[in-house]
């Protein structure tokens, strides 16, 4: 039996998330700009290429980008336009494909 997805869960995950991160000190700041110039830094600086992204309600778009090292960047466009570099990290591990198989 399928489920139905519901965003009211990514929505709570975002609130907790942002709850957590914004205890975090000073030097934890978000890298924001124009989305095409943070696209363009990503692939210059760590060559990360999109592998995906969702629809967070009406709220915001997240994007991830990924290297062929592992390194990622979790990009977040809000409503407005503002785009924000929201997580980074190293180790990135594709379970799409296996996920699929899985269903």
């Amino acid at each position: 039996m399928a489920h139905k997805f519901s965003f009211r869960w990514i929505r709570i995950a975002a609130i907790g998330t942002a709850l957590a991160l914004s205890t975090l000190s000073a030097q934890a700041q978000f890298i924001c700009g124009g989305h095409s110039d943070l696209v363009a830094g990503l692939a210059q600086a760590f060559q990360q290429k999109q592998i995906g992204y969702g629809v967070v309600g009406e709220a915001a778009i997240v994007e991830i980008y990924v290297a062929a090292n592992g390194t990622w960047s979790m990009l977040v466009t809000d409503v407005k336009g503002r785009s924000c570099i929201f997580a980074t990290g190293d180790g990135w591990e594709n379970t799409a494909i296996s996920t699929a198989q899985g269903i």
